[in-house]
């Protein structure tokens, strides 16, 4: 399984072409295809290419659970 680094995760964030992932506790979760994460971008309050761990665990209205829809790719790297 792929380590990526804050920077690779960065890099997907749904803009112009790029692929969509998201971190949530140390897993990095691939939401391309997701109609809710157009352009990167989650109900105007979360963005792709970044470590939401304490973003769902304090705002999301929903469980984490929804994650598992989406494959995980790789790990977040702990630098």
């Amino acid at each position: 399984m792929k380590t990526f680094s804050k920077e690779e995760l960065a890099k997907n964030n749904g803009k112009t072409g790029a692929a969509a992932f998201i971190a949530y506790k140390g897993k990095v979760y691939d939401i391309t295809k997701s109609s809710r994460w157009e352009d990167g971008e989650h109900e105007n309050m979360h963005n792709a290419g970044k470590d939401l761990t304490d973003d769902l665990e304090s705002m999301a209205p929903h469980g984490t659970d929804v994650l598992e829809r989406f494959p995980v790719i790789g790990a977040l790297s702990k630098d």
